[in-house]
This record gives structure tokens, sequence and C-alpha cells, in this order.
């Protein structure tokens, strides 16, 4: 997608100055306002989209638990902005469009035409039912059901930071309709660019 490259191209700076502010934060308190996890060498443990990643304490190199291979600079990057943003808000559990978070207003329609649209229209391509594939989809990834639209899941994609997916099916008259949701906390641990990057992301899993 063309947002994540021009996304990617403005991160250099903002990763660098996220690693120097990481380096003179308190481990402890950097621990708390992230709900990371610390090892006995003081490194930090998360998970991100089903995988385990270790957060080095000396340099804050990304690397994957299981192999100890350095991550791709897309994801480090996510990570280490999730890192520094963070402020320890608790994760609220109440649900919000894009359009309601801080500055997602302007970016809203874009947001909804690849993350929500994409879905559906990928959905009533498969054979069958739309609403029976996305049910599958969503619970192969581990979905929490969700009492929203005619079928909706949340997730945990980072540990503070919870998206939901809701599907209404359509009729005669309207095509079923997906919509990425967030808890309205999310804001206090990436900024708006970044969280449309993560609703992208998870569409793409689903």
């Amino acid at each position: 997608l063309p947002q994540l490259r021009e996304w990617l191209d403005r991160l250099a700076p903002v990763v660098a100055e996220a690693r120097a502010s990481l380096a003179g934060a308190r481990p402890g308190k950097l621990a708390l306002r992230t709900g990371c996890e610390r090892d006995s060498a003081g490194n930090y443990h998360l998970a991100f989209f089903w995988r385990d990643y270790v957060i080095s304490a000396d340099d804050f190199a990304v690397r994957r638990a299981d192999t100890g291979a350095e991550t791709p600079s897309f994801t480090q990057s996510l990570i280490l902005i999730y890192l520094v943003t963070a402020d320890g808000t608790t994760p609220s559990g109440r649900w919000v469009s894009f359009r309601e978070l801080p500055g997602g207003m302007f970016y809203a329609s874009a947001f909804q035409g690849y993350a929500g649209n994409r879905l559906a229209v990928e959905l009533a391509r498969l054979p069958g039912s739309g609403i029976d594939a996305f049910r599958r989809g969503a619970e192969r990834l581990g979905g929490e059901p969700l009492e929203v639209g005619d079928a909706g899941y949340a997730f945990r994609v980072l540990p503070c930071i919870g998206l939901a997916v809701v599907y209404w099916r359509g009729d005669e008259e309207f095509p079923s309709q997906v919509q990425v949701l967030f808890e309205d906390t999310a804001a206090h641990y990436l900024p708006i660019d970044g969280l449309a990057i993560l609703g992208s992301q998870l569409v793409g899993h689903i």
C-alpha cells in the first residue's frame, strides 16, 4: 500500500529518536507502561500479532524470540514507536471507529477503503457464505467473540492495544459491510497512522 511506504519513509528519524528516548527510560517504568515482560538479562518481551519478540535492553534492537533473527525494519518501527508512545493508560475495552480516534477523522474514508471494505470484497469472492468465512478466519486467529453486528471478534495485537473486526450481513439492496474498531485508549499507545497500519495488518491476517 502507498500509505505503508509513506509511513515508513517518515519513520526513520522518528525511530532513531525513539531508540534514544528509550535508552534513557527507567526499565521498570518502561515495562509497566508498555505491558512488556522482562527477563533476567533485562530484555523486554512482547507479543505482536501472535508472534513473540525480544527487545534488547542495550540497543533496543527487536528480534524474534523463537529464532533470534532481527526483524524487518517495518516491524521494528511499529514496536519501537509503540514502546516510546505508551503512557500506561489502562486499556478500556470500549470500542470506537477509526474516525473517533484523535486525528482519525481526516483518514477515516481511506482507512475504511483499505481495511473494512477490502476485507468485505475478499470475503464476497469466496465460495459459500461471507459471514462463515469471516468467522473461520477470525476464530483461526483466536478472536474473542463480541456481541456486535452479525459477527464480531476482538483481538489483542499488542499488550495494550485491542482491535475488533465486525461483520454486518448484506441483503438484496446493500452489500455486506466490515468495520475495524479500536479501543478508545489505543491512541495512548500509537499515533493515528500507526493504528491504521495495525488495522490493515489485522484485515490481512483474517
